[in-house]
């Protein structure tokens, strides 16, 4: 997913300035939480009509991303 940013932003005042899918008050953290409780991408588009596949995808890059970012302290 090249173009992270035509689906997810971070508005200030909207859901405390998390990143959510445009247009939309639903998070990426919505849409991780809802995969890891095993909601299919399919359930999810047919629960929620605005969010298309897509959408779920750049979520995902957007995890993934963030992800790369992390630095981690490993205890011994």
């Amino acid at each position: 997913m090249n173009n992270i940013a035509k689906y997810i932003t971070v508005t200030p005042g909207l859901r405390s300035g998390k990143p959510c899918i445009v247009n939309t008050r639903i998070t990426v953290g919505d849409i991780l939480g809802w995969l890891a409780a095993g909601m299919s991408m399919e359930e999810i588009e047919q629960d929620f009509p605005e969010i298309k596949r897509e959408h779920i995808l750049a979520a995902l890059a957007f995890a993934a991303n963030s992800a790369k970012n992390i630095k981690t302290v490993v205890h011994a």
